[in-house]
């Protein structure tokens, strides 16, 4: 085991989120490589931010009652066959969000409208296929799960404290498209002045087909009225959304629809809702061509 292994498996570790192979080789590693044990405590810090930063959500009520039932006919097999299967909740939660049941005494009985047969011992021998498969999707959701912890980890080993954390993880549509276009080597920009005051600059990536206006010091709109983004491509206007400044900074807003190169993109008020014609009611406060 490498230490990059050994990290994921702290992670995995203070979530306690291991299987039993994993926890034994766990803690073999770490009576091996003592000079590995930064990472248990920074996995445990870690765990503490995460949970300090995720709100509580209430599962719905159909995963409840889908866990509940299939919770409930797993055991009724348990108690008929006399057999040790384990009862997880994982194997309900699965079942429930894929809208199937992993049972196979179910499954006999959904074919032909008939009951399932009581073969005796033979009904644990239909169950290993299920139970195999379900151990390979939770052991890769598990993987899955250190990797993510471990990122956190890193992240906050690299001076990442909670609130950066959770202000990446809560970035609008606008702010994941704006990062994805500077990010693009074609990426491109243009800054103009607005009629009434403010800043906005247009960035755009042909290769993404994608655009957004950054604004700063717009003026403030009623009630009733919002900034609406036009795109003018030959003849053709379309409205490409709606979007409120945020008091007192920078406004990142995404253009709605397809974006090519050469398009013009405005911006104008208009009431609440957008325009109710599908057409500019006002003068545009700014025009940006993207030729550049």
């Amino acid at each position: 085991m490498n230490e990059q292994e050994f990290a994921e498996l702290a992670a995995g570790f203070a979530l306690d989120a291991l299987s039993p192979d994993d926890a034994q080789a766990f803690e073999r590693a770490r009576q091996a490589h003592p000079e590995w044990a930064h990472h248990v405590e920074d996995a445990a810090e870690t765990a503490a931010l995460l949970a300090d930063m995720a709100p509580a959500v209430p599962p719905p009520p159909s995963v409840r009652a889908a866990l509940l039932a299939q919770i409930s006919g797993d055991s009724q097999i348990s108690a008929d066959t006399g057999s040790d299967i384990e009862i997880s909740s994982a194997t309900g939660l699965l079942a429930a969000v894929q809208g199937t049941a992993d049972s196979p005494v179910q499954d006999a009985a959904d074919r032909d409208g008939e009951p399932a047969e009581d073969h005796g011992d033979a009904s644990p021998t239909a169950l290993p296929a299920t139970t195999g498969a379900i151990a390979v999707v939770r052991r890769r959701w598990t993987r899955g799960l250190l990797a993510l912890a471990a990122s956190f980890v890193l992240l906050v080993a690299l001076g990442f404290g909670a609130a950066s954390v959770n202000e990446y993880l809560n970035r609008t549509p606008a702010q994941v498209a704006l990062a994805a276009i500077e990010a693009a080597p074609d990426a491109a920009s243009v800054t103009a002045e607005a009629t009434d005051g403010g800043v906005v600059t247009a960035r755009w990536s042909p290769s993404l087909g994608q655009a957004v206006v950054v604004t700063d010091g717009l003026p403030e709109l009623t009630d009733d009225q919002v900034f609406e983004l036009w795109v003018l491509r030959g003849e053709d206007v379309t409205s490409a959304g709606t979007f409120e400044p945020a008091p007192g900074g920078e406004t990142v807003a995404l253009l709605e629809g397809s974006f090519e190169q050469g398009d013009t993109i405005a911006m104008s008020v208009e009431p609440a809702g957008g325009s109710p014609t599908g057409l500019p009611t006002s003068d545009p406060l700014v025009a940006i061509t993207t030729d550049a």
